[in-house]
């Protein structure tokens, strides 16, 4: 018995690296799960690891960066289960160089798969799990996009997008929500882990990375988010530091000036650093002793 024991489930990227790791969790935890990956016949490998261990899983090579394939993948799950309980938007690509180097077909492209993947998938999904009155979207986010990160313009964009994507969804279903007329929520997690496709980063040895990058530890939470006892959880934003599971806070005001009838350019020099010096952030995601200890092993060679 799990927390998820008969829901439907659909994982984009699911077929290696942190999606293979929500693949196996909420197969575990009771879901039957589309896998859905580029690579099918990765799917195929983590579809026969689930049926290995008992559960029930079907694998995809769906495009879900068009509208078409995206549908094909929804109708997949409800063809197969009969529903669709569950949307983790997990698929990615990365396309890494500084805004003055990239080339508008690497910023469209990563796009298409993130942003444009999820939206597609959620398209399709929602009207099914309204119907159902049931459903849970958990769009995989990334400190590069609530925080940026050097090289990363077309993720970060994508990835705030999504965030953006969530906080929506979260709002239309919420009054439904409210009146008991279904059970619809969205949500994001920001994860952590080693994985292929940030393994090639110079400097950095993924065979020594820690134990607690392990890419599977974010799949608990994903399981958590999507079941019936997180119907109260919506438009969140979670992130995984370690072992430790974290919130992120939205943004809001923290701090302000007025005065009646407006500011002057020169008004707003002399006063700015006093109401909001102290809290300016820093961008960028905070560097690790090992992140800066590869980073300069590598800036060396």
């Amino acid at each position: 018995m799990g927390i998820l024991d008969g829901k439907a489930a659909v994982i984009t990227g699911g077929g290696r690296g942190i999606g293979r790791g929500h693949s196996l969790v909420l197969s575990k935890e009771g879901a039957k799960v589309v896998i859905c990956d580029v690579d099918v016949e990765e799917a195929q490998k983590v579809a026969a690891e689930v049926k290995k261990a008992g559960g029930t899983a079907v694998a995809s090579g769906a495009d879900i960066g068009t509208r078409k394939g995206s549908e094909e993948l929804i109708q997949l799950c409800v063809k197969s289960f009969g529903k669709i309980d569950i949307m983790v938007n997990n698929a990615g690509i990365l396309r890494d160089k500084s805004v003055a180097n990239m080339e508008p077909e690497d910023f469209d492209a990563v796009l298409k798969v993130h942003l444009y993947g999820g939206f597609y998938c959620c398209r399709h999904a929602l009207p099914v799990m309204r119907e159902q009155k049931f459903g849970r979207i958990v769009n995989i986010v990334s400190s590069a996009g609530l925080r940026g990160n050097f090289g990363q313009a077309n993720y970060g964009a994508a990835k705030a997008g999504l965030m953006g994507l969530t906080f929506v969804i979260a709002v239309e279903y919420m009054k439904g929500n409210a009146e008991g007329k279904y059970s619809i929520t969205a949500n994001a997690l920001a994860p952590a882990g080693v994985t292929r496709m940030v393994g090639n980063i110079p400097g950095f040895d993924p065979s020594k990375a820690p134990p607690e990058m392990n890419p599977d530890l974010n799949g608990p939470i994903v399981a958590y988010i999507a079941s019936e006892q997180a119907g109260h959880v919506n438009g969140q934003i979670f992130g995984r530091r370690g072992y430790a599971y974290t919130l992120f806070q939205t943004p809001k005001p923290i701090a302000a000036i007025y005065k009646e009838g407006g500011w002057t350019a020169g008004e707003i020099a002399k006063n700015f650093d006093a109401a909001f010096a102290e809290h300016l952030n820093v961008p960028g995601i905070p560097v690790t002793k090992a992140m800066a200890d590869a980073r300069a092993a590598a800036a060396k060679k």
